[in-house]
């Protein structure tokens, strides 16, 4: 069961990157609870409850907030239903002009063949003085 788990989270990050979301949001299970780091410029909606929570809490805002916003994975942990991805977030602020270079960890629970549970690791500071909020 696990590389399944491997294929569906592999295909978030890819549908991402072709700016599918539709398909992102139809690999989440209708109950996935979506947590953005502690102290994240996204982590006031924590924790989000659903793919339009997730949509209108995160992604719009990335996309609003961002030009060429990538959630780039590197490399994929399989752990049978729980996949870990490392990887790095890149973009520019589109307010402040500043890049963003940050590491990241995504911890990946998945139930049913769908994304149930999101924990995100990264570096919350240089996002923040990125988005001129620190």
């Amino acid at each position: 069961m696990s590389n399944e788990t491997v294929t569906v989270i592999r295909g978030i990050y890819d549908a991402f990157a072709a700016g599918d979301v539709p398909g992102v949001l139809g690999r989440m299970s209708p109950d996935i609870v979506w947590n953005e780091a502690e102290n994240f410029i996204y982590a006031d909606g924590n924790p989000y409850a659903g793919p339009e929570a997730v949509l209108n809490g995160v992604f719009a805002r990335c996309i609003g907030e961002w030009d060429a916003f990538a959630a780039n994975a590197e490399e994929y942990l399989d752990a049978g239903d729980t996949v870990v991805v490392l990887g790095r977030y890149t973009g520019v602020n589109k307010a402040t002009g500043k890049p963003l270079d940050a590491q990241l960890a995504h911890v990946w629970r998945v139930a049913d063949g769908k994304a149930a549970r999101f924990q995100q690791y990264t570096d919350t500071l240089q996002t923040a003085r990125a988005a001129g909020a620190a």
